[in-house]
């Protein structure tokens, strides 16, 4: 899980409250490209997209929807060989 949005330490609106996992858009077998979207994360004011920083297929999804998640949380595991 990447650091959060660096808006959210100035700003203090979004981040409050707990941040949780809205929607989970990949599964084991899955083929993604570099920047193809994770997850979608709700924090009671916004939704926002965590993209994937490395192409590969999913092997093991390592959450799911409704789960809180801290920084730095693992999301998935990727076989990044060709």
């Amino acid at each position: 899980m990447p650091r959060f949005p660096e808006c959210w330490e100035t700003c203090g609106n979004c981040a409050n409250g707990e941040v949780f996992i809205l929607e989970v858009h990949v599964k084991p077998g899955d083929v993604l490209r570099a920047d193809d979207n994770l997850i979608t994360l709700e924090t009671g004011k916004v939704a926002l997209d965590i993209p994937s920083p490395y192409a590969g297929a999913v092997v093991e999804v390592l959450v799911s929807e409704n789960q809180p998640i801290a920084e730095g949380a693992l999301i998935a595991i990727l076989d990044e060989t060709p």
